[in-house]
């Protein structure tokens, strides 16, 4: 009887040179993200500016003209090209004799599926805001998208008030949300039915901004009415 033939050894694989190719590659699809990233920014930035723009006057009736400021927690400071911005965005906006009409301002909060951010208005003459612009949402169609075309939803946002307490620190009423149909009060924002978790989003992130910026704009308001050079 034949005794069976000896198998051959299978060849190990060697553990170096696999590794070295592996983190090869992985520094290699590393560096393409980072290079990716930086060769798209440019263009995401632009696009932000554009639809910051289109929105400002769309939610300031009356601005052809715009200024940039940042805010800080002290102070408004124009917003000049060779020195990023340090705190919030704040955009001016000046009708054609160059008096103040409003002024815009981003917010964002979480909303149900993603973040929401919107661009609102704030009139400083009826302390007030004034309008919304959805700027970023991924909210489900036909339902939470409601907060950027609903007319009762946007109706909110002609006169809701945002005036300061007493002491100018803070809201004299916090903007908040409730049912749909049961709104009483002008600081509060009627709900769309069904659609509740993207109209608090709303609601907390216009009380949340307003809290923060409004007290600082009080403050210095002679700076925001003295436009010099807007951008058209």
């Amino acid at each position: 009887m034949t005794q069976p033939a000896a198998e051959q050894a299978v060849p190990s694989t060697p553990r170096i040179p696999m590794l070295r190719t592996l983190g090869l590659v992985a520094a290699l699809s590393g560096f393409l993200v980072v290079l990716a990233h930086h060769l798209s920014l440019p263009l995401i930035e632009e696009n932000k500016r554009i639809a910051i723009e289109r929105a400002l006057f769309k939610v300031i009736p009356g601005a052809v003209t715009r200024r940039d400021f940042q805010l800080t927690a002290d102070d408004i400071e124009p917003l000049g090209e060779a020195a990023p911005a340090q705190g919030m965005h704040l955009y001016a906006g000046y009708d054609a004799k160059g008096a103040l009409a409003g002024v815009a301002l981003e917010a964002a909060a979480q909303g149900y599926q993603d973040v929401i951010r919107v661009l609102y208005s704030y009139d400083p003459a009826c302390e007030c805001i004034r309008g919304i612009q959805v700027l970023k949402m991924a909210e489900t169609p036909g339902i939470g998208d409601k907060i950027a075309k609903d007319p009762d939803f946007l109706r909110n946002f002609e006169a809701l008030d945002t005036r300061l307490d007493p002491t100018g620190s803070g809201l004299a009423n916090a903007i908040i949300s409730v049912k749909h149909g049961s709104k009483s009060e002008p600081w509060q924002i009627d709900a769309i039915s069904g659609a509740t978790i993207s109209s608090k989003a709303v609601a907390r992130m216009l009380n949340d901004s307003t809290q923060q910026a409004l007290p600082v704009i009080a403050r210095h308001l002679d700076t925001l009415q003295q436009p010099a050079g807007g951008t058209p």
